[in-house]
């Protein structure tokens, strides 16, 4: 899967990261920190003391009100600047102004929260932010350079150090841009109540569909137990009965013996249907016993390789289960795969998985298919899947959606 955040990158390919661009992104977006930061301040500070030193002649409040919008200025930049270290754009939050001209758009953006966000946002990357960036590089790159520049004899281990430095700069540096995009995406990122009311309204109809979908689920699972499968077990034993009643070596007997036999196949594939609309292993145990169960009948090998560290709640628990039973069956009937692998993990509130197989490859998204739908589940959960398949194999599904135990 193609890294999209630098902190992905260094994890993923921890030693052809050095040679990727990476590091050199990452140092570009602390460097800029750095500019952006020192301006910042400048007009900060100056549109600070301007408004305070003439608040008293009520002309201060047209400098504090600049200072208000120069921090959304502040903030645009660095959406723009995080494009670096995060591939995944950050959206501008800000409504349109409600009428045109300057006195309506300046009172628009007064009126909004991500105003006031950006506003705190800006203070803090102007007291603080920039000056770690510079702490950072100092650290990597200065003392790397002072060291350097003072070898003798009784300095070789400050030498030594400062070489050691210098190499695990890369690293240094990607961790803190990574860091830092990460502070900047929880303060810039828009909120839900920043996105309108009619998003809000999406994504609860959203959820509401998830809801029947589990509960037309349940109730087909019933019926199909209840009605089908009941009626085939008393035809069974009308066959039964019929057979008493039939000689054994007469052509009725042969024609018994293929019903007999449909019917059990009929029955069993009922079986098997019901155990897969609502598997009580799932119920019982978890979806990592759930997921291992469906492997253990997949008609390639599956490797199952799941850490979770307690059951889910489980209206999240069945949606992953049905999303990784589908990415399976995706593979059994499109891919032509030898062997498939289903890697799951949680972390900092992310249920994340990894669905791989070594079949043809050349999935595309954009296409529709299997992936599309696969695709619709995850927004439905608020997540994000992305797909590395390039011709010829292997293909992965790269699955975050956040999770929060009670």
């Amino acid at each position: 899967m193609r890294p999209t955040t630098a902190w992905q990158a260094m994890a993923q390919r921890p030693l052809s990261f050095l040679t990727s661009s990476w590091p050199w992104r990452s140092l570009a977006y602390l460097t800029g920190g750095v500019v952006v930061g020192a301006v910042a301040v400048a007009v900060l500070a100056a549109g600070l003391a301007a408004g305070l030193a003439t608040l008293v002649v009520l002309i201060g409040a047209v400098p504090l009100v600049g200072v208000v919008l120069a921090a959304t200025v502040v903030a645009g930049v660095e959406r723009r600047r995080l494009r670096l270290v995060d591939l995944d754009r950050l959206p501008d939050p800000h409504r349109r102004a409600e009428a045109p001209g300057v006195r309506s758009w300046v009172l628009t953006r007064l009126r909004e929260q991500v105003t006031w966000r950006e506003l705190v946002f800006a203070l803090v990357s102007a007291a603080a932010l920039w000056w770690l960036d510079l702490l950072v590089l100092g650290f990597c790159f200065g003392v790397p350079a002072v060291t350097l520049a003072s070898v003798d004899g009784d300095t070789w281990p400050w030498t030594v150090f400062g070489a050691v430095v210098l190499l695990a700069s890369p690293y240094t540096v990607t961790s803190w841009a990574g860091a830092r995009a990460a502070m900047t995406r929880t303060f810039l990122a828009p909120r839900d109540r920043e996105l309108g009311e009619e998003l809000r309204e999406v994504r609860a109809s959203q959820s509401r569909l998830l809801d029947s979908f589990d509960a037309e689920r349940v109730r087909i699972e019933r019926d199909l137990h209840d009605g089908a499968q009941q009626r085939l077990v008393s035809l069974g034993m009308t066959l039964a009965l019929l057979r008493l009643e039939t000689p054994q070596d007469s052509a009725q007997a042969g024609l018994l013996d293929q019903a007999e036999a449909q019917l059990s196949t009929a029955h069993r594939e009922l079986r098997a249907l019901v155990r897969g609309l609502n598997p009580p292993v799932l119920a019982d145990h978890g979806l990592a016993a759930a997921i291992e169960d469906y492997a253990g009948r997949f008609p390639i090998p599956v490797t199952v390789d799941l850490r979770l560290p307690e059951r889910l709640p489980r209206k999240l628990e069945t949606s992953m289960y049905y999303l990784i039973n589908e990415a399976m069956t995706n593979i059994a009937k499109h891919s032509g795969a030898r062997v498939a692998q289903v890697r799951g993990r949680y972390h900092s509130d992310l249920l994340i998985f990894d669905i791989t197989d070594d079949g043809r490859g050349g999935v595309d998204p954009q296409a529709g298919g299997g992936v599309t739908g696969l695709a619709d589940r995850i927004t439905a959960l608020d997540g994000r899947l992305r797909v590395s398949s390039p011709v010829g194999g292997p293909t992965l599904l790269h699955v975050e959606v956040p999770c929060r135990f009670a």
